[in-house]
């Protein structure tokens, strides 16, 4: 037993020593170790989901909670996530790791799923994500708020252009206006 316990000792040292010395390189522009990769989603996505498997999911499917959620979106995401006919901008370009186009994803059908991944986005959406440029809009948005971006999120699947462009343009003269309801 003690010369297991030095041995991850000794192994501790040179993993502190070999980071500590620069060798892993931060840069947004360079890969994460594949190992470190594995790891970092791993603990992310257990995360997101002890946290968010007992929140209770408001109906998805309210065309005012859509349209709020379209507002919202397109207010806030569009830079990183995109929006359905935006090419990708300077900033998501310079994403490391790429933050998920979601209208580029596969609708999701199945109800328990949809239940899920609404749970998940709005669990990230108001707590943001260490490490990854996902900002925490809990803390400027109230949770109907972010319901309705996650709403909007799961409706985006294979949206055109014009269906975002509609939904979001109709929803300006009956919505708040967000540039004015939140300070960002």
């Amino acid at each position: 037993m003690k010369k297991i316990l030095s041995l991850f000792l000794a192994l501790l040292v040179l993993i502190i020593t070999a980071l500590g010395s620069g060798a892993y390189n931060m840069a947004a522009t360079e890969k994460h170790w594949a190992i470190t990769e594995k790891i970092i989603e791993w603990v992310r996505e257990s995360s997101i989901e002890a946290r968010a498997k007992n929140l209770e999911v408001p109906p998805l499917d309210d065309e005012k909670l859509l349209q709020t959620g379209a507002v919202h979106y397109d207010a806030m995401c569009p830079v990183c996530h995109l929006a359905p006919g935006l090419k990708p901008t300077e900033l998501s370009a310079g994403l490391y790791p790429q933050p998920p186009i979601f209208h580029q994803r596969e609708p999701v059908i199945d109800q328990a799923e949809k239940q899920d991944r609404a749970k998940k986005y709005f669990w990230v959406i108001k707590n943001g994500l260490k490490m990854t440029a996902m900002p925490a809009w809990g803390l400027s948005h109230d949770d109907d708020s972010i319901w309705a971006m996650a709403a909007f999120i799961l409706k985006m699947s294979h949206m055109t252009p014009e269906q975002y462009d509609e939904l979001v343009h109709s929803t300006k003269d009956h919505a708040h206006d967000h540039s004015h309801a939140h300070e960002h």
